[in-house]
């Protein structure tokens, strides 16, 4: 099982150091992957490239919607680069930022002809619309040259147990998150449309727990994770983990 865990490319100091602690405290990482934020000046292909030292291998996000017909791809020919994960992206906030009417499918296309030595990953969500939609999806994405796929993180293991059988016999890395408080939960409740179980509890011992059986399961179903510390202490989330 490869288990990531996302950093976010705030500033380079931030980065560095937040690579070099999960190096130290969380040895079961064996790849890191870099969302691209526009509220950040730190493109994600640009923090990957800072972050190689401490992990060779990187994945930065890539926002279809920011590339020019007419524009290098971001991160071809950067050395040691080996893959990329291509999203849709969200519209920004700053209408000042130019976007394109691209697709997911269109950018994986263009990076299957133009960098064939890249592998190119997708995304999967399973709350943001009907999932006919999202497998639809799906397959419009596999077609176009995607060799696997990020799911948004995943909060219940019923859901899990759904998504699995979805996407049986894919590469996927599944995504864990932690909710502590109510307004991290708000935040994927209103942002992602996540409906969260009955039961959940947002506190960092019961999210802490459901990482460990998440993990778990999808080792023993030969998948991967990727885990998404947002707003906590890194050591204090990752460590209870590294005997997952």
């Amino acid at each position: 099982m490869h288990v990531s865990v996302e950093l976010i490319p705030r500033d380079t100091e931030t980065l560095l150091r937040d690579a070099a602690e999960v190096r130290s405290c969380f040895p079961l990482a064996d790849m890191i992957n870099i969302p691209d934020l526009l509220r950040f000046p730190l493109r994600s292909w640009d923090a990957a490239a800072l972050v190689r030292p401490h992990f060779p291998n990187v994945i930065p996000h890539i926002r279809a919607i920011d590339i020019a017909p007419d524009a290098p791809l971001p991160g071809v020919g950067q050395e040691g680069l080996e893959a990329v994960l291509v999203v849709q992206g969200d519209p920004p906030s700053d209408l000042r930022h130019l976007t394109y009417p691209n697709t997911t499918e269109s950018i994986i296309r263009r990076y299957r002809a133009e960098a064939p030595h890249l592998s190119v990953y997708a995304a999967f969500d399973p709350y943001r619309r009907a999932p006919y939609q999202e497998m639809e999806a799906i397959a419009r994405k596999k077609e176009a040259g995607a060799v696997g796929f990020f799911t948004q993180p995943i909060f219940d293991m019923r859901m899990l147990d759904l998504c699995m059988n979805w996407l049986h016999g894919e590469n996927v890395f599944w995504g864990i998150s932690p909710v502590v408080g109510p307004r991290s939960r708000s935040y994927w409740e209103t942002t992602n449309h996540v409906i969260f179980p009955h039961d959940f509890e947002p506190t960092m011992e019961a999210n802490i727990a459901f990482a460990r059986q998440m993990m778990r399961t999808v080792r023993a179903q030969g998948g991967n994770v990727y885990l998404m510390p947002l707003r906590v202490n890194l050591q204090r989330y990752l460590v209870p983990l590294c005997d997952a």
